[in-house]
């Protein structure tokens, strides 16, 4: 025991003393975690999250234990538990036995934590439709009305997730005046979901018709659906046989995804500005 146990200590204790911050996965890893921001200030957390990166990039043998108590996984586990109790309840009357309740209940129990409406599982759903909307705006053989209708609805989609991201995350100001406002604005501006709501209600209001500005928002959305994927459904035959290798391949060219949106969003730029000389003109 000894023997195996001393490669894993060390291999804590490189993985600890890790310099993440000069690191440029380490910054873009950390920022598509989606967790509360309660729940980002803990130190446990991040060192949590700092060791599953160490495994995927660095030493992949790293074994990375779960989270103590307390953490966010653990705290959605009451709800099925407490919806399961009337079951139980009823089943301590018609079998007349505790403990084959309890192991029925527990049996019982993953089924209604797969099927509940977090907040991660509404935002994949958005963001699968917004995939979904936005291949039907590109796909070249797509009637015109039905293309025009999908790309107004994936910018409309991205912008309500983006939204909802913001809301869950930040939630509403404190007051409606205007040092309230400013406070609250002050810490969404520099967000990733800010941003693209911003771009998205940008091409949703306009009257220009660019396919190209569909290539960040299909970024995007590849990247919050795969990682849903991955987290929830690694398990599911389906997933292994048709997600698995698309999935895994997003999560580990996230930086590739990143570079591509930018350089679109660069592209665009300049066709903003030779449409806007060409109106003047």
């Amino acid at each position: 025991m000894v023997e195996e146990e001393d490669p894993q200590r060390l291999k804590k204790v490189a993985a600890a003393s890790y310099d993440y911050e000069n690191d440029p996965r380490w910054a873009e890893y950390w920022s598509n975690i989606l967790i509360p921001p309660h729940m980002a200030s803990r130190s446990d957390v991040v060192d949590h999250y700092k060791r599953k990166f160490y495994q995927r990039y660095i030493d992949p043998d790293l074994l990375v234990e779960a989270i103590a108590s307390g953490s966010s996984s653990q705290s959605a586990r009451p709800t099925p538990s407490s919806s399961s109790t009337p079951n139980d309840q009823a089943r301590q009357r018609t079998s007349g036995s505790t403990t084959r309740t309890s192991g029925s209940s527990t049996t019982a129990a993953p089924t209604p934590t797969s099927l509940r409406w977090d907040r991660q599982t509404i935002h994949f759903s958005v963001n699968a439709w917004v995939l979904v909307m936005a291949v039907l705006a590109i796909i070249p053989l797509v009637p015109a009305n039905l293309s025009n209708r999908a790309y107004r609805l994936s910018f409309m989609g991205t912008s309500c997730s983006s939204l909802y991201s913001l809301y869950s995350l930040y939630g509403k100001p404190r007051a409606w005046n205007l040092q309230a406002l400013q406070v609250w604005f002050q810490s969404v501006i520099a967000t990733k979901d800010f941003i693209y709501f911003i771009y998205c209600l940008t091409f949703v209001t306009s009257h220009l018709h660019l396919k190209f500005a569909l290539i960040p928002v299909i970024c995007w959305a590849l990247e919050h659906v795969a990682k849903f994927l991955r987290r929830n459904f690694s398990r599911a035959s389906a997933y292994r046989k048709y997600l698995e290798e698309p999935c895994v391949w997003v999560e580990s060219n996230t930086s590739t995804l990143s570079i591509l949106s930018s350089q679109a969003e660069i592209g665009l730029g300049f066709l903003l500005v030779l449409s806007l000389f060409s109106l003047v003109l």
